[in-house]
C-alpha cells in the first residue's frame, strides 16, 4: 500500500507582504512527504523555512521572475503512477480552466498545481485534476489558504486548509472614511 501526503502552498509574496510564513502553515504541513510551491515566493528563505517540514520543490511565478529568483517555471513529479505538474499558472484570462487543461496537456499531468490567482480551486475537468491552494498571505475574496494532496494507490484526496480570516486589500474600507 503506497501513500504519499503532498502539502500544496503558493503565492506567499515573503517579505513584500508579510514578513514570514504563518504558523498555521507549518501545523498543517506537519507529516508532510514533500512540498509544492506553486510560485511567488519573493524570497527564497521561503524555500529554507519550508524545508525544516519536508523536502520542497518550487517553480517561478511571475514576482519570482521579476526579483530574479532563478526557479524553472514547471517540473513534473511522478508518484503513486500519476504525473503531477507543477507552475505558476499564468494564463489569461486569469485562472481559465480552459488554459489551465492545455498547461497540464502540455506537461502531460494527470494533476496540475497552479498559483497566481490567490484563490483556492479544486476542479476535475477533461480527465485533469487542477488544483490551485490559494495563497496563505495574501488571498483575493478568499480565505488564506493551503492544501493537502493525499495520494493512496492512485486514490486522490484533497483538503483545503484554512489559514486564517479572508482578506482582500481592495476591500480596505478604512482607506475610505467618510466624512
Amino acid at each position: 500500500m503506497n501513500k504519499m501526503l503532498i502539502g500544496l502552498i503558493s503565492d506567499t509574496h515573503i517579505p513584500d507582504r508579510a514578513k514570514e510564513i504563518p504558523q498555521k502553515v507549518f501545523d498543517a504541513f506537519d507529516g508532510v512527504d514533500l512540498i509544492l510551491h506553486a510560485g511567488d515566493l519573493t524570497s527564497p528563505k521561503v524555500i529554507e523555512e519550508l524545508e525544516k517540514i519536508a523536502p520542497v520543490m518550487a517553480v517561478q511565478g511571475n514576482m519570482d521572475r521579476a526579483r530574479g529568483i532563478d526557479l524553472p517555471p514547471a517540473r513534473v513529479i511522478e508518484t503513486e503512477g500519476l504525473r503531477i505538474g507543477i507552475a505558476h499558472g499564468e494564463v489569461y484570462p486569469r485562472a481559465d480552466t480552459q488554459q489551465l487543461v492545455y498547461l497540464a496537456k502540455e506537461l502531460d499531468a494527470d494533476i496540475l498545481v497552479t498559483g497566481h490567482s490567490h484563490q483556492p480551486k479544486i476542479e476535475q475537468t477533461d480527465g485533469v485534476l487542477l488544483l490551485n491552494p490559494g495563497s496563505p498571505i495574501v488571498p483575493r475574496l478568499a480565505d488564506r489558504t493551503v492544501m493537502i494532496l493525499d495520494i493512496n494507490n492512485k486514490e486522490v484526496d484533497v483538503e483545503v486548509v484554512k489559514i486564517g480570516a479572508p482578506v482582500c486589500s481592495a476591500l480596505d474600507f478604512d482607506k475610505y472614511k467618510r466624512d
